[in-house]
């Protein structure tokens, strides 16, 4: 009614779908620096379970249902980004520094995407692996410090 958007019912999935044990890990393992593919995967996983984003966005304090008629999200890149990393050796998930250009080509075709769908993915992998690095570099210095880039990093879900 007041903008608050649905909260309640966005706490209670996110509470369904979490587990608390696993959020610990996860924070540990973002500390730490040691955050992989599976990792990744576990979380794209738990968002599933809460249901579609856009319906997630709504629930959102501040958002208007007419705001999110200008935002295409697409449900169909999550698939795919699923496939790429299931179609990942256990080896190059827990160690991404080892996927080269043959494995990229082998994970495109096991995945049934193209080179710059993979390509993509790892770069949005690693971005994501620096904003954490500097996320933990800010809580250890105990302030604010300038994100490199202006803080901006597209999300692999979000349309072009």
């Amino acid at each position: 009614i007041l903008g608050m958007g649905d909260v309640l019912t966005l706490i209670d999935r996110a509470q369904d779908a979490f587990d608390d044990k696993q959020a610990a890990e996860l924070e540990k393992k973002m500390r730490t620096q040691t955050f992989d593919y599976n990792d990744f995967l576990g979380q794209l996983e738990q968002m599933k379970k809460m249901g579609p984003l856009t319906q997630m966005l709504g629930m959102l304090p501040g958002v208007d249902a007419k705001m999110l008629d200008n935002v295409q999200i697409d449900d169909k890149k999550l698939a795919h980004i699923e496939a790429i990393i299931k179609s990942m050796s256990q080896k190059e998930r827990e160690n991404p520094q080892i996927i080269n250009f043959s494995r990229k080509q082998r994970i495109a075709k096991g995945s049934g995407t193209g080179m710059h769908e993979v390509n993509g993915l790892i770069k949005q992998f690693e971005q994501m692996k620096k904003m954490m690095k500097q996320m933990g570099d800010m809580g250890k210095m105990g302030k604010m410090g300038k994100m490199k880039h202006g803080g901006k990093m597209k999300m692999p879900f979000f349309g072009k």
